[in-house]
This record gives structure tokens, sequence and C-alpha cells, in this order.
């Protein structure tokens, strides 16, 4: 997928040349994942969660024959950090690297015209990182930017993309390819009915990677699909106990405040407001000219969200169907949500990959309460076979 955006670095006197996000695309099935119904099991029974989270299935990089042959990493509470890390460190990077084929390959140019890498995760923490892992699974040049971003949180991605979008308007023919991979095996572990963060992260945390290329002044044989507007992040006051991860023996453990969505839904109406009035644009109706890709961390937290902004039920239905098909993926969720929206608009021969409206917003959301807005513009449909 490509997405295009506007100098920010300081006021110009010329027409700014767009960059672009390009190739954006998750990927679920590279080793494939494993499937698996969403219920979580524990001494206590089996707890179907489906209903609760509105996830009807997940997908893991772990076996149901390595689950099972290791009792450390589904016990509660148990040390098993070796066995985690060694894992994560080998799935990390494959993941992001098969779905970062899969974006070069859509956008059209070669892997040696990418001349920086922003690599995110959530887990993993080994140096060299995954970064450096990919250079050599992808054959990039040596001679690659590289920016590792570890323990970014579900935010990741509009950090990644943000950090992009400055690099591509401040180094003339840059390309930066942006990889989101994230696998749940550093926080996955049996339920416990006295630690209620823990058994909701089990319930909606999900393996997947996504990748996008975002570069300035596209070429003739690059399709750009979105123009990145503005891009900023903002902490919700006194909410940094809202969501907390920390590293123990028994992994990555999250503490889940059942607050989140209520904080997010009662500041996200000003934080539209500021990026539209940043950009000057006046709208009226932000149903019908808007579209919204918003990070489906939860089942609340797209229904406030839903309320606050006064959105019709559909503007949301992309994510939703993100989270009932793969649940919530960390950092990469919101590339497989715009990767969700830009297949459907092309389905429906729609004339922009934004459910054929020019205007709309990126939202996702972090520990901190970290929120990252990005103002997209959708170009005309350039795919082929749209």
């Amino acid at each position: 997928m490509c997405v295009t955006h506007r100098w920010a670095l300081m006021q110009v006197s010329y027409a700014p040349c767009p960059a672009h996000i390009i190739p954006t695309i998750p990927l679920f099935l590279p080793i494939p994942l494993h499937t698996f119904a969403n219920t979580i099991s524990g001494s206590h029974g089996v707890i179907p969660v489906g209903e609760k989270t509105m996830i009807e299935k997940r997908h893991l990089y772990m076996s149901d024959e390595f689950i099972r042959s290791s009792p450390s990493i589904t016990a509660y509470n148990s040390p098993s950090l070796n066995l985690r890390q060694g894992l994560a460190d080998a799935a990390i990077p494959q993941l992001g690297a098969e779905a970062a084929r899969h974006a070069i390959a859509d956008w059209g140019r070669q892997a040696s015209n990418i001349t920086h890498l922003v690599f995110c995760t959530t887990v993993s923490g080994c140096m060299p990182g995954a970064d450096f892992e990919l250079i050599k699974l992808l054959d990039l040049p040596l001679s690659t930017r590289r920016f590792m971003l570890y323990q970014a949180g579900c935010h990741g991605a509009g950090i990644s993309m943000r950090l992009a979008k400055d690099l591509a308007e401040n180094n003339h023919g840059s390309r930066v390819l942006v990889v989101c991979s994230e696998v749940i095996t550093m926080a996955f572990r049996g339920p416990s009915k006295s630690h209620m963060g823990n058994l909701v992260g089990q319930a909606i945390f999900d393996d997947a990677a996504g990748a996008i290329i975002i570069g300035a002044e596209p070429t003739g044989n690059e399709r750009p699909l979105f123009e990145m507007v503005s891009a900023s992040q903002d902490i919700i006051p006194g909410t940094e106990e809202m969501v907390v991860s920390k590293l123990y023996e028994d992994g990555i453990v999250y503490t889940l405040h059942r607050d989140v969505a209520l904080h997010i839904s009662r500041n996200i109406e000003g934080l539209v407001k500021k990026a539209l009035e940043r950009a000057s644009l006046l709208t009226k109706d932000w149903n019908e000219e808007l579209f919204w890709v918003v990070h489906p961390g939860g089942r609340e937290i797209l229904d406030k969200v839903e309320s606050s902004l006064v959105l019709r039920k559909e503007k949301m239905d992309v994510s939703r169907k993100v989270m009932a098909q793969h649940g919530n993926t960390l950092s990469s969720c919101v590339i497989v949500v715009m990767d969700e929206m830009r297949k459907r608009s092309r389905k429906r021969g729609l004339p922009t990959a934004g459910e054929g409206l020019e205007w709309g917003l990126l939202f996702s959301f972090g520990p901190g309460l970290t929120v990252e807005t990005t103002l997209l513009r959708a170009l005309h449909n350039q795919e082929p076979n749209a």
C-alpha cells in the first residue's frame, strides 16, 4: 500500500513532494501460523471468550504440539524466559521477512532500492536485533539505515509510520521499509483467577506481521494509495497505569485496566478535531466525509470510540472484522486494518482505498496511554485490476 505525506520539517514556498506508504501487507500464515478457536482453558475449565471479546479465532506461531510439550509456557507464573526468548528471537524476523517480501513484490521495485528500515516489535530483545536479521533474510543493501523499536506496544505502527514519514521527507529519494512483527510467545500463559489483566491479554492478543514502504516523489511504477498529511503523538494525562507491561522470569506480564476504553473515548474527539484543524480541513459530517482506521485493541474500545464520535456502526466494520478474525496483533494491527480496508474498497470497485472517500484518520493506542494520530488522504485508486 502507498501513502503520501507533506513536508513537516519547515515551511516552504514551493509545492512539497508527497511521500507514500506503498504496499501494506499483513501476514498471518507465513510459516504457517496455527489457528485456534478462541477459548482459554485452565484448572477451572474452559472459558469461551469469543462471546465477550467478539474474537472468533486467533493465529499463533506456536504449534499445538509445541504448546502441549512445553508446560512452563502454558503454566501461570512459571520461570520460562529462556524458552520464550529463544522462540521469539527466531520467529520475529522470519515472520517480518515474509511480510516484507510480499510488500516489496507488490511495490514493483527491487529490494536494493530500500534505503531505510524501521523494525518494530513488542517482544524480543536480542542484539544484533531483528532489524539486522531482516537485512540478511531479504538481502537488503548493507548500507541500509536501520532503526529498531523494542517494547513499543500496540501503537508501534503509528510510531514507525511517523518516523518513516520524517525520514522520507528529509532524505531525498529514500524508500523506507516499515516492518511490524509480533508473536505472543513472551506473554502466552495459562489463566489466573487473581490476575484479570493477564486473563484479558490471553483472550485478545495474536500473532501477525505487517510491512509497508514509505517514500517521497513516487516514480511511474509506484502506485501511491494514501498521503500522510500529518502524524502526531499524545499522552492522555493520568493514565500511566492503564496498560502496563513488565518482563519477569516467566515472560512479559500485562496488566490491563478496565477503564482503558473509557479514557480513550473521553479524549478521542479532541484528538480528531486537533488533527483536522492542523490541516485546515473543514469537515461537517464525520460519517460521510471520513474513513476510519482504528486500532482494534478490544471490543469495548471500538464500541466507545464509535459512540463518542457518533459514528454509524459500519464506520468500524473493518476494525471489527480484523478483531474477529485475528484478535489484537499489537503493533501490526492497524497495518492489518489498512490492508483489509484496501482490499474491501478494491473489491467493491470504489475510487479510493479509503472506502471511496478522500480523507481519513488512523488511530493506534498503546501504553501511557499514548495515542498515535495520522491524518490520511486517500488518492485515486491506482492499483491494477481495481
